[in-house]
């Protein structure tokens, strides 16, 4: 909630210095978020079939917990480009906002999944210390989390941080687009064509030290599949927007 509450008015904000109307913004984000939480659920239920959902009753049980970030990031796409048509606002302004206030909301929303214990790392041996808490190691990435009775994360296991190394990658990120933001922004839809390369790099990587997400494709995750296609996009998109080749398909 708190990630939620941050995004909207940043994003109202920084719609406003992009020229777009405050009603026109803020019902485009809440089309962005309805959309964001369906495709969330669907996409877990989806990466999990079979493991953790394994009838109809799983996979509508949202109560239970079980939502996947590249599932809301596809439904927020979705949703924020019905708001682009029905309001007939500039895609890549309002692209770019969305590049820039997304990892900020995701590092927040990571604090929570430190906090409960979801979408945590794979076992780290060879330590000793196993009281719940954080504990230094001496191999990257240099500390590891023990989680109490009652979290969603294995307890009394030493684990990967990931959801910790998450936030602090997400937090860099927005730091990196904000300066481009404010400084160096060459066009239109830099800066979420470069939130969807730095993004796509981290969860690639970061995907290795997950312990939650089978590994279905070739020795790879389901959502470092969905990484590869985001870094694949930023190219593709950056090089047509920069050479002015999408003038007849994207409206700047």
């Amino acid at each position: 909630m708190v990630a939620l509450f941050t995004g909207y008015h940043l994003s109202l904000k920084f719609a406003k210095d992009e020229g777009i109307g405050e009603r026109e913004a803020e019902n485009t984000i809440t089309l962005g978020v309805i959309f964001a939480i369906i495709f969330a659920r669907l996409f877990y239920v989806i990466e999990h079939y079979g493991h953790e959902i394994k009838n109809f009753f799983d996979a509508i049980a949202l109560w239970r917990g079980g939502v996947d970030w590249f599932g809301a990031f596809t439904g927020g796409v979705l949703g924020v480009a019905l708001g682009i048509y029905l309001y007939k606002l500039p895609l890549w302004s309002v692209a770019d906002v969305g590049g820039l206030v997304l990892p900020l909301a995701h590092a927040i929303g990571r604090l929570g999944c430190t906090s409960v214990g979801c979408c945590y790392g794979k076992r780290v041996y060879g330590v000793k210390d196993l009281s719940v808490g954080i504990h230094p190691m001496d191999k990257f990435p240099y500390f590891y989390v023990v989680y109490p009775e009652g979290s969603i994360a294995p307890p009394g296991v030493p684990l990967y941080p990931t959801q910790i190394l998450e936030f602090f990658g997400n937090l860099l990120i927005f730091l990196v687009l904000l300066l481009l933001y404010k400084r160096f922004r060459p066009f239109k839809g830099f800066i979420f064509s470069s939130y969807l390369m730095l993004y796509g790099l981290e969860r690639f990587l970061l995907e290795f030290l997950r312990g939650v997400t089978p590994a279905n494709f070739f020795g790879l995750t389901w959502n470092q599949i969905f990484s590869l296609g985001l870094i694949l996009t930023s190219i593709m998109l950056t090089l047509s927007l920069y050479a002015g080749s999408g003038k007849g398909l994207f409206r700047k």
